[in-house]
């Protein structure tokens, strides 16, 4: 089941690259800001707690989905680019089995525990 979880995450990254290929942004400044959602985890600093939130939440692809569809309704560039880069690192993370986390431990994640 992990292995079909992880080609669907794949899948849906390539989606995402697709989808950034259709507009005229920086691949560069894509590539310089893919890891910057991973600041999240900057919450752990304070507690478990409030560190799953914050990564929870700029991990969540519903966030993601939100920012691009607002961006191409309104017509915002900036959130389209926001939406996808926050859609492609999420379902990067998943391929490499980082999910999203519970409130007790960073290593314990909704697809299971990271790690031995």
């Amino acid at each position: 089941m992990k292995s079909l979880l992880r080609l669907e995450e794949l899948l849906m990254f390539a989606l995402a690259l697709f989808l950034f290929s259709g507009f005229d942004f920086s691949w560069g400044l894509f590539a310089l800001l893919f890891f910057a959602p991973d600041l999240s985890m900057i919450g752990y600093l304070a507690n478990p707690r409030l560190g799953a939130w914050t990564y929870n939440l700029v991990h969540h692809k519903g966030l993601g989905v939100s920012l691009y569809a607002m961006g191409v309704l309104l017509t915002v560039p900036w959130l389209v680019f926001t939406g996808i880069l926050l859609f492609a690192h999420s379902s990067f993370d998943r391929v490499l089995g980082y999910g999203l986390k519970h409130e007790d431990a960073f290593q314990n994640t909704h697809l299971g525990r990271i790690g031995r």
